[in-house]
């Protein structure tokens, strides 16, 4: 590790920190229904459209219908899209004459997208036409993070209203988060990209001839329009097979720090709008704080592991860090930072190869996903994420003083508890679950490209990165199968949805509930013995529920590295 390196991980965090208030306070005006400096814009364009759902801004929701409306709207997106992908061959605007995607993979990647997942079981530029690129993947990117954001500000209003039975209207927090926060941003951060070298065009394919006389065709398209939400979003899906790794995607060090940040704007951002919204800028400054004290942990794991680099190669004498799969623009410590950040945040955008890691470098981006998109997380997915973790960390807190636990002045009761560990426990189901299932058949054990212990982590990380509706992976495992494409598919939907109807049910309990005032016997949740406990509880549930399967996959590996014979 060094001076350098620390300092381009402390410029990302200074930037993230600069962010949170001013976004912040700019979203909680937008989901409050006041003007904003856009509203003159898109004003008439939401008006329209609440005209074409049939339904109004006034029109309030109970938690069950705005949940149905939520899962309704996915469905939908599900259906249109896998049929879009399987109709590619006689749909527009597809100039490399590409055909019908099968219909396992297209189940496979319509699950991934509508989850806000974008797991890709294949290269973008080789499979999908602009058309679906722009008008299937790209529409799942903005809807997916903009359903996300709305769920999380569901939530917020449960704890920020008093005895009331609804919490807003889905349509109406679905179209301002699009038209609001997601377009705008990502047209203003498209043309950056674009001034910046990533192509954005609907030119047919080049083909070059090289210095030795070959053709070589070089894939293009609108690239940059994507680039931008599927940061923003947190989606990770990119229009290249190497993702962020590609030079198209990804052409300079600017754009690297664009991109990382946008992965992390709004989920950090969210946590000031649960603070404005329930009366208390201390209350998401905690949250944040709790988030980040398992992110910088997770970057110094990381960076150190990757930086100390291989004993068995400096037992060879060659020294330095690990570089295997890293670009040499970016280097070890933008390498490391990107994969803690965007496992962190549910992205699942890569610039290196994940599977080259160093053991324990490769396990701290499956650690993030296994806590479940509670360190900033998803675009709405970390936020109500970390909450149903909260609700556990006060009822813990409430039985070792004996006393009832509250939360903002309401008393988490037992519905509320069972709700949050129903969804908690949803994760390592699906994730170890399959896991299990996958490492005893020969289908799943085919795709394997490395047997031991890393093999083991292959199939783990894929279920863990599904599950966590991330979508990065371990590139060693071959994901386009039968087996994997329907599993992995399977396991997205579960991470997504058994996750937040639980969540939806809490918010649905506390919105009815009245506010007790503080007394002496209150624990205080804004300061740093509440950070600490909520790390505690996230640390603790999550070890003793993935500690067994880590020490058969990366653990083992690492210490079998360093035991090996002339170390």
């Amino acid at each position: 590790m060094t001076v350098n390196g620390w300092l381009q991980i402390l410029l990302f965090c200074g930037i993230i920190l600069a962010l949170v208030k001013p976004l912040g306070g700019y979203m909680t005006r937008v989901f409050n229904g006041e003007r904003t400096i856009l509203s003159f814009v898109f004003g008439p364009l939401e008006r329209g459209l609440y005209r074409l759902a049939g339904t109004s801004d006034r029109e309030e929701q109970h938690w069950t219908t705005y949940t149905g409306a939520f899962l309704l709207f996915n469905l939908a997106g599900l259906l249109l899209l896998y049929a879009m992908q399987r109709l590619q061959g006689g749909l527009p605007y597809n100039p490399a004459g590409m055909g019908a995607v099968p219909p396992e993979l297209a189940f496979n990647a319509a699950a991934s997208f509508v989850t806000n997942t974008n797991w890709q079981n294949y290269g973008g530029e080789s499979t999908m036409s602009y058309f679906v690129q722009m008008a299937g993947l790209n529409v799942q990117n903005f809807v997916s993070a903009a359903s996300g954001i709305a769920i999380a500000v569901a939530l917020i209003r449960a704890f920020s209203r008093k005895s009331a039975k609804t919490l807003g209207n889905f349509w109406a927090d679905l179209f301002r988060a699009t038209l609001y926060i997601l377009l705008p941003i990502c047209v203003v951060g498209t043309l950056v990209l674009v001034w910046q070298g990533v192509p954005q065009n609907l030119n047919p394919y080049t083909v070059a001839t090289t210095l030795e006389g070959a053709q070589q065709t070089i894939a293009q398209g609108p690239v940059a329009s994507q680039m931008m939400i599927k940061h923003l979003g947190t989606n990770g899906g990119g229009f290249f097979n190497a993702n962020a790794a590609h030079p198209f995607e990804n052409p300079t060090a600017l754009v690297n720090l664009i991109h990382m940040v946008m992965i992390f704007a709004i989920g950090a951002a969210l946590t000031d709008v649960f603070g404005r919204m329930v009366g208390s800028e201390r209350q998401g400054w905690a949250i944040l704080a709790a988030m980040g004290v398992l992110f910088l942990a997770g970057v110094v794991v990381c960076y150190g592991a990757e930086a100390s680099g291989n004993p068995l190669v400096h037992a060879l004498g060659i020294e330095g860090g690990n570089m295997e799969g890293k670009e040499t623009r970016f280097g070890i410590v933008l390498s490391a930072l990107f994969a803690v950040v965007t496992t962190a945040a549910s992205c699942g955008a890569v610039n290196a190869m994940h599977d080259s890691f160093m053991a324990l470098g490769g396990m701290i981006p499956m650690i993030n996903m296994m806590l479940g998109e509670i360190i900033v997380g998803g675009v709405g997915a970390g936020f109500y994420g970390i909450l149903l973790f909260i609700v556990i960390a006060i009822f813990v807190a409430g039985l070792m003083v004996g006393r009832t636990p509250e939360y903002l002045g309401k008393k988490i009761e037992a519905k509320e508890v069972k709700m949050a560990m129903l969804a908690v426990l949803c994760l390592p189901l699906t994730m170890l679950g399959f896991t299990a299932i996958a490492i005893v058949l020969p289908t799943g054990l085919g795709s394997i490209a490395n047997p031991g212990p890393h093999g083991f982590s292959e199939v783990l990380y894929a279920y863990t990165s599904a599950a966590a509706n991330n979508g990065s992976a371990f590139g060693g495992l071959s994901g386009n199968t039968p087996w994997y494409n329907l599993t992995l598919g399977m396991a997205m939907l579960m991470g997504r949805f058994l996750v937040i109807i639980p969540a939806m049910a809490i918010a649905g309990s506390l919105v009815t509930k009245k506010v007790s005032p503080a007394s002496a016997g209150t624990f205080p949740t804004h300061g740093p013995l509440f950070v600490g406990l909520l790390v505690g509880v996230i640390l603790i549930v999550g070890g003793l529920t993935f500690f067994p399967a880590l020490a058969l996959g990366p653990i083992v590996e690492h210490l079998a590295m360093i035991r090996a014979p002339g170390l």
